[in-house]
């Protein structure tokens, strides 16, 4: 069956039209959620087809509306919190690490905020330190939140799908340099969160690249670039790093023998990192050929200048540039 094309925005506004149909104990909460400034054109004219009391836009209180989500998902409703911004998601993180991750723990099982919580990272275009962080490690350390990144067209929208579905409390994080990423997409066919995990999207034999995010955009990138130096890069997308399966990534570097990680944040207590040492501890050193080496942000806040964001970001010619250092000899 011949598939409908979609951009990553418009693949979540599908998922959104989606859940809000089929779903009546689905509705949707958060801040600027009728304007494109915030959520791009991923939730365009949900007021007005499902009318304000499914799609709720809230004042500006990131901790109320993520508070307000968890006692209606406690109560057997499916929100979806959305946080245009990751940064000021931080006032909400009492609701998100203390409430949301706990609850199931704390009562036995016997209840759980099944609630969804969209949170939007958003870099470059001069917006500054307090307006750039992609805190995706953060969550990821915390026991009894699911956290999915999603990196295609296609699980733009089947993840947010899976999520929503899902029992336990989830954190879905977009990019808003992905929203351009165009793909033809079958119909929507529900799955398992529980399920998924990281995924191949290009084979290959001579060096691994993980990534997750963005992050697996410059990474297909640059292995492009690599093909037409004669190295043959495979490439892994996490896309879920909590829980995080690492059996594909040790397979696959088990083949080929070098890792290079890249990863849109910062080094110290990194997914990049946590990505080497899960390798590390399960591949035996003879069958690396290269130390695993890793490409993250430089460690300081985001800049403002135009200028500085372009020395700031990885970009696919630093991953090819390391690639290829990986490749120039054995260890």
């Amino acid at each position: 069956m011949t598939g409908v094309r979609y951009n990553y925005g418009t693949a979540m506004l599908a998922a959104f039209e989606y859940l809000l149909e089929k779903y009546p104990e689905v509705f949707v909460i958060g801040q600027g959620l009728w304007s494109p400034w915030y959520v791009g054109n991923s939730m365009t004219d949900l007021d007005k087809k499902f009318g304000a009391h499914r799609i709720i836009d809230t004042p500006v209180s990131e901790s109320a509306c993520t508070g307000a989500a968890v006692g209606a998902a406690l109560a057997g409703m499916k929100p979806i919190v959305v946080h245009p911004r990751m940064d000021f998601m931080l006032y909400a993180m009492d609701a998100v690490v203390n409430q949301a991750a706990k609850w199931s723990l704390m009562v036995g099982g016997q209840a759980g905020p099944g609630l969804t919580i969209r949170s939007i990272i958003n870099r470059g275009g001069e917006q500054g330190a307090q307006h750039s962080q992609a805190l995706h490690a953060w969550f990821a350390h915390v026991p009894g939140l699911r956290v999915v990144m999603p990196a295609t067209v296609a699980d733009a929208r089947d993840l947010l799908i899976a999520s929503v579905l899902c029992p336990d409390p989830v954190m879905f994080i977009d990019d808003r340099w992905l929203y351009d990423l165009e793909a033809d997409l079958p119909p929507v066919v529900e799955y398992p969160l529980a399920l998924e995990g990281p995924r191949r999207l290009r084979e290959g034999h001579d060096i691994t690249l993980v990534a997750s995010s963005y992050s697996t955009r410059l990474s297909l990138e640059a292995a492009e670039q690599l093909a037409q130096q004669g190295i043959s890069a495979e490439v892994i997308d996490l896309r879920v790093i909590n829980p995080l399966n690492l059996d594909l990534i040790v397979a696959s570097v088990e083949k080929t023998g070098r890792l290079l990680a890249v990863d849109g944040s910062w080094s110290p207590c990194g997914l990049a990192g946590e990505i080497l040492a899960g390798v590390a501890e399960r591949v035996a050193p003879a069958a690396l050929k290269k130390s695993p080496a890793r490409i993250t942000l430089p460690f300081a806040p985001a800049p403002t200048a135009s200028v500085l964001e372009k020395a700031y970001y990885p970009t696919a010619a630093m991953v090819v540039s390391q690639a290829t250092k990986l490749m120039d000899k054995a260890c």
